[in-house]
């Protein structure tokens, strides 16, 4: 499960970032079809999915869902070129992946209820304090 946490940095900076979504990107994709690495890796580049483009944490999160049950791969030699390893969601990932939506939502509920809360107060106007 992703976690919610919020870094503050010295006094001054606030570092709000979205952990781990690679591991949700990948399932909702594999949950469409079967792929191979670079095939999601492209994806992945032409999608919205935050931080999700290095392709070793790609391939090594790939590893690790199978390790864990979540996906399965098979080569596919068919295609002419080098063998692929083609990956496919198992019915553990499906159920993995709704417990992601499930908390996404939870985030996205509490993160729309906070920029509601921020823009009632006139934070367009709002000056920051020298200091501090």
């Amino acid at each position: 499960m992703p976690s919610r946490t919020v870094e503050l940095e010295g006094s001054c900076r606030c570092a709000c970032q979205v952990r781990s979504f690679l591991q949700p990107a990948l399932l909702v994709r594999l949950a469409r079809r079967p792929a191979h690495g670079y095939e999601l890796l492209e994806d992945l580049r032409t999608s919205s999915a935050p931080g999700c483009c290095d392709p070793g944490m790609v391939y090594r999160t790939l590893r690790r869902f199978e390790h864990q049950g979540l996906v399965r791969s098979t080569w596919n030699t068919e295609s002419g070129g080098p063998a692929r390893r083609v990956y496919q969601v198992t019915d553990r990932g499906l159920n993995h992946l709704h417990l992601w939506a499930q908390e996404i939502h939870s985030i996205h509920c509490a993160l729309r209820e906070f920029l509601a809360d921020y823009q009632s107060l006139g934070a367009g106007q709002l000056e920051p304090t020298k200091g501090g």
